[in-house]
């Protein structure tokens, strides 16, 4: 797995984001050899369509494939989604047959675990895969909205978080990660960004981003740019 540049310490172990699209969308986990994902939304579109707004019906097959792929680059056995899965909990009963085929095979090639999010929380594995509220792995929890006061090590989504950059004179907006930590930086709680292909974003430094993640002395933004990691201060502990 040629990712090296895009590894980081968080909680005594590495991570990986995995750079898709000019920004990161997922997270790898070399030590457990799991894939996780955010707020993947599928059958958006369809849900919209339902209510009068039409979209291109093809936002599972993309947001699939972005997921074939990252696991492709890692080579993870194991996927957890952190929530919001499908844009509500009957998205699953809705997919369309190639997209339902892809979410199949995908389900039979790593083992696949359903966290559940506001969106969708009782939806059912039809393709395949568990389903569980939230989860406790090596010592960090995964769930799908970041809970305030949490102690123990943390991933989860739901926020979007997307950093703002300006690069001559242009600003770019990519998806990121976020990472609220202790001041010595050992140990702390992080936020995936949103993975699937009709998710929009929210700042990375919003005030609703920086309260989930308290208690912490400081919060980071962390994202590829070019060949490397680039990490940026959102809050800082007063002194």
């Amino acid at each position: 797995m040629v990712l090296v540049s895009f590894t980081f310490p968080f909680c005594g172990d590495e991570f990986v984001l995995v750079p898709q699209d000019g920004g990161a969308r997922a997270l790898f986990w070399p030590r457990e050899n799991a894939l996780l994902v955010a707020d993947l939304h599928l059958e958006k579109a369809s849900f919209y369509a339902r209510h009068g707004q039409m979209l291109p019906p093809y936002d599972s097959r993309e947001t699939l494939e972005r997921v074939a792929d990252a696991i492709r680059i890692t080579g993870a056995r194991r996927l957890y989604t952190l929530g919001d899965n499908f844009h509500d909990s009957d998205g699953s009963q809705r997919l369309e047959e190639h997209a339902a085929g892809m979410l199949s095979a995908l389900t039979r090639a790593v083992d696949w675990v359903w966290i559940t999010g506001n969106h969708d929380p009782a939806m059912e594995a039809k393709s395949g895969g568990t389903v569980v509220e939230e989860l406790v792995v090596n010592g960090t929890v995964l769930r799908h909205i970041a809970k305030r006061g949490e102690t123990r090590p943390e991933l989860s989504g739901h926020f979007h978080p997307r950093v703002q950059v300006k690069i001559r004179q242009r600003h770019i907006r990519r998806p990121c990660a976020v990472v609220g930590h202790n001041e010595d930086a050992t140990c702390g709680r992080m936020i995936l960004p949103a993975f699937g292909a009709l998710t929009g974003g929210m700042n990375a430094g919003d005030p609703a981003i920086l309260k989930a993640l308290q208690p912490a002395s400081a919060v980071d933004a962390i994202v590829p740019a070019g060949e490397r990691l680039a990490r940026f201060p959102l809050w800082r502990e007063a002194a």
